[in-house]
């Protein structure tokens, strides 16, 4: 296109924050904000229409020199793994804007800078092809989603805040050290194309492939370091939720995508066993706390731990439909999750209560809200015809392919899904009508739908015709594959 078409999606955010900061009124505020937002979301379909789906190197590069005396740059590129967060990223940026437009009645420039600073260095995380930088954007977001939760979250907000900072600082200063091993043993080199190329000695990879999996395991989260994600998604405000569950957490299982399994195969191989039992675990525990949520925030983050289970379990399958699957899945989720977390946003303006008891009769009071709801929440459980049937499908071929056990596992998991998800559906929209909040409740809005509808869009497109996302993936994990079998040793 002869233009520097990632650093315009990474850059306009950074750009919107600074107009943003000449702003006096709230209101002129959240309109440029959006407008960033929106902009920044046409130029990911630009990259999405312009991407060859035929080959799996990188597009789109650009490459300037940052640290010249250490050979750090400036380098940014996409593949067909890192594709769709890009736009994700920048699809619930807008929806996060359209979120807060009323939650968000103080400081609103400061929120909105913290927002669209955030998704700079998200998208930063995904379009980074040098080590530096990706390790700079990678801990940077701290910084505005502790601001997010500390400053306009509920009442347990500093505690939040400050839990979610140090689990992921703990994790971030281990992915630093492995960053420092990996440069001197990868031929003093930060360049991530060049850093795959390379053959460790297996006790590298091995000793590395466990300070990874610290440092993303924290962001997945994964059970037993998944304890910050409910005190963080409960105390968060909605727009922040959203961005959590939607684009934060994906940022680990992208880390195994792009360092653990590519840089570290003989290890990801060796310990894929042990992986595959965590993710299993994940699953069925996190669909069992669940289980026993009275509180309707609270479910749908434990739900999210057992989700991301499935994610891992596809990764560490180490065949093409698990593979494939895994990286549908954390599209899906961004989508799925994102909008069950908006809901959830939605309802508590309107009620003040987040206690699945109150939200009785719901259908009535609200039925073109109950109607989206539910379509969101089958996705959740992966009904046919929704997105999420596609992903976990082929994330459950792929894992019973690799492991008779852990398939079950997560077919368990699937089948808690159903029942916490259709649990809590029959009591907030079909139970008995609440006393105390039946007259309070009021259906969607005009900005309301405009946020829901392109994620309802996206959960019938990727259920009925995921081809177009599969194509974007296909080639690209299939040569992450030959990556890690050509040069690991358990085949």
């Amino acid at each position: 296109m002869g233009l520097p078409l990632l650093s315009l999606i990474v850059f306009t955010p950074v750009a919107g924050a600074a107009v943003l900061m000449f702003l006096r009124s709230d209101d002129a505020v959240r309109w440029t904000a959006l407008a960033v937002t929106i902009l920044d979301l046409a130029l990911c379909i630009a990259m999405l229409a312009s991407f060859d789906t035929t080959t799996h190197a990188l597009q789109f590069t650009e490459r300037r020199l940052w640290v010249p005396a250490l050979g750090i740059a400036c380098a940014l590129g996409i593949d067909g793994i890192s594709a769709l967060f890009v736009f994700l990223t920048a699809l619930l940026g807008s929806i996060c804007v359209l979120a807060s437009w009323v939650a968000i009645d103080r400081k609103v420039k400061a929120f909105m800078v913290s927002l669209l600073s955030m998704q700079a260095l998200m998208l930063g995380v995904f379009c980074a092809i040098d080590l530096f930088l990706f390790y700079v954007c990678w801990e940077a977001m701290l910084i505005p989603m502790y601001l997010i939760i500390g400053v306009w979250g509920g009442e347990g907000r500093v505690y939040a805040a400050f839990k979610f900072f140090l689990y992921t600082l703990a994790g971030s200063l281990l992915f630093l050290i492995g960053v420092i091993v990996l440069y001197f043993n990868g031929g003093e080199t930060f360049d991530i194309v060049a850093l795959t190329a390379q053959d460790l000695p297996f006790p590298v990879q091995s000793w590395l492939f466990f300070a990874f999996l610290i440092a993303f395991a924290v962001k997945v989260p994964m059970v037993p370091v998944h304890t910050w994600l409910p005190d963080a998604h409960v105390q968060a405000p909605t727009a922040g939720s959203i961005i959590l569950a939607g684009v934060l957490l994906k940022m680990g299982a992208y880390g195994f995508l792009r360092f653990s399994l590519p840089m570290l195969p003989e290890a990801s191989e060796y310990y894929s066993t042990l992986m595959l039992s965590l993710s299993a675990l994940a699953i069925v525990y996190g669909g069992l706390l669940a289980l026993a949520q009275d509180d309707l925030k609270k479910l749908v983050a434990y739900s999210s731990i057992s989700h991301m289970g499935f994610v891992t379990l596809g990764i560490f399958a180490l065949n093409l439909r698990g593979l494939e699957g895994a990286i549908l899945q954390m599209f899906n989720h961004g989508v799925t999750t994102g909008a069950l977390f908006l809901f959830v946003g939605l309802i508590y303006e309107r009620t003040h209560t987040r206690s699945i008891a109150d939200y009785g009769g719901l259908m009535k009071a609200a039925p073109v809200y109950t109607a989206f709801l539910a379509l969101f929440t089958l996705s959740s459980m992966a009904l046919p015809g929704t997105n999420s049937f596609v992903g976990e499908l082929l994330v459950l071929s792929g894992g019973f392919a690799a492991n008779l056990a852990v398939g079950a596992s997560a077919v368990f998991g699937a089948l808690l899904g159903a029942a916490y998800l259709l649990g809590m559906y029959r009591k907030v929209a079909l139970g008995p009508a609440s006393v105390g909040v039946r007259f309070k409740i009021r259906d969607a809005n005009a900005r309301e739908m405009v946020a829901i509808l392109p994620l309802a869009v996206f959960v019938l497109w990727v259920g009925l015709y995921p081809k177009p996302f599969l194509n974007i993936i296909d080639v690209s994990v299939k040569h992450l594959l030959a990556q890690v079998h050509d040069k690991g040793s358990v085949q």
